[in-house]
């Protein structure tokens, strides 16, 4: 199936994009990547009768640029630049590694991080992965916003951007060295999108505790959820195998999945709580966490 007509732009600024959106407002869809977009367009899930093409800001807004406490990505760096970068495996490894689990070559060498974000498929890796992160969404429109990742994340296919603005850049707070971290995702074949994905950070504390942890929890709920009650359970304390497991359990409590082609509600449910264990198991290992096993009075 082909798309329906639309009218096609290819503005070479931030400003000319701005406009192009407030002159045609609900009509218009930007194009970042197109991995997203280009299918549902062939499909008519979408028929926009505008398309902004961002390719010519290609050199405005891809980087991964250190700025301190800080790593900020521009909106229009591809899944593949943010899996090979150096400064990314040094600093927040966490990236790199959801990155290279994304989609195949073509959609990683074509895909950004910014149209994924604004896109906010609920199956997708980015939101997950940028919600472990604390991470924060910088837009652009009548003026420049920062938002909070959590606050960013509206619903299903829904985002706090204004109809006028566009992502620009993703900042992400550099974790503490010696930090943690694990990504799972299980897909139902190479490629897929995810039936379950997690993204995990623990800092080390004092004699073997957790200083601080971080759950995050996606394709089994309208948007990716971070696992609050399930982080309280640990910071604090010396894990153990027991804590880990009642910690997954509670991580998974507010998943609401539904039964499709990728499994049953029930089956999804299971095994959210099963890779919020590995990826904890797998977290503290790499911040030097040795799992103890809890002792009977």
């Amino acid at each position: 199936m082909y798309p329906r007509k639309f009218s096609y732009y290819a503005p070479s600024s931030l400003r000319e994009v701005v406009t192009l959106l407030r002159q045609h407002k609900d009509e218009a869809k930007v194009l970042a990547g197109g991995q997203s977009l280009i299918p549902m367009m062939k499909l008519r899930i979408l028929s926009p009768s505008i398309i902004i093409d961002l390719k010519n800001l290609k050199g405005m807004l891809s980087y991964v640029k250190d700025s301190g406490r800080t790593i900020r990505i521009g909106s229009l760096t591809t899944h593949a630049e943010v899996e090979l970068s150096e400064e990314l495996r040094s600093t927040v490894p966490l990236l790199p590694e959801a990155a290279r689990w994304i989609g195949d070559m073509q959609v990683r060498n074509l895909g950004t991080i910014g149209g994924s974000v604004a896109h906010n498929d609920p199956a997708a890796d980015w939101p997950v992965a940028l919600l472990a992160l604390d991470a924060s969404i910088v837009v652009q429109g009548s003026g420049r916003r920062v938002i909070p990742i959590r606050r960013f994340l509206k619903g299903p296919f829904t985002t706090a951007l204004k109809p006028y603005e566009v992502v620009t850049e993703i900042v992400v707070p550099k974790p503490r060295p010696g930090h943690g971290w694990s990504w799972q995702k299980f897909e139902r074949k190479a490629g897929d999108f995810a039936t379950v994905n997690v993204a995990a950070v623990v800092v080390p504390g004092k004699k073997g505790s957790v200083q601080s942890a971080s759950i995050a929890v996606g394709a089994v709920s309208p948007t990716p959820y971070r696992a609050d009650r399930a982080e309280r359970m640990l910071r604090g304390k010396a894990p153990t195998r027991d804590l880990i497991e009642k910690a997954a359990e509670v991580a998974a409590e507010p998943a609401q999945p539904v039964s499709d082609l990728r499994g049953s509600a029930e089956y999804k449910k299971w095994l959210a709580r099963v890779l919020v264990r590995r990826a904890l198991e797998e977290a503290l290992s790499r911040a030097g966490l040795t799992l103890e096993v809890a002792t009977v009075a």
